[in-house]
């Protein structure tokens, strides 16, 4: 991956991040950023990144 492509990958994730944050219990933001990462490579759009965000974290924080 080149640096523009992860630069904009992490500012997405941050603004996605944020409203997550706001409700979330405390937690790593880097699993967050990680999860939304992984699922935008993987071709799903902002939302579905967002959302996949969420279901892991639902995991990780237990």
């Amino acid at each position: 991956m080149e640096v523009p492509t992860l630069t904009a990958l992490l500012r997405e994730a941050e603004e996605h991040h944020a409203a997550f944050e706001a409700t979330a219990p405390k937690h790593q933001w880097s699993d967050y950023y990680a999860a939304y990462i992984v699922a935008r490579q993987n071709g799903s759009s902002p939302a579905d990144s967002a959302e996949a965000a969420g279901r892991h974290m639902a995991d990780v924080l237990g």
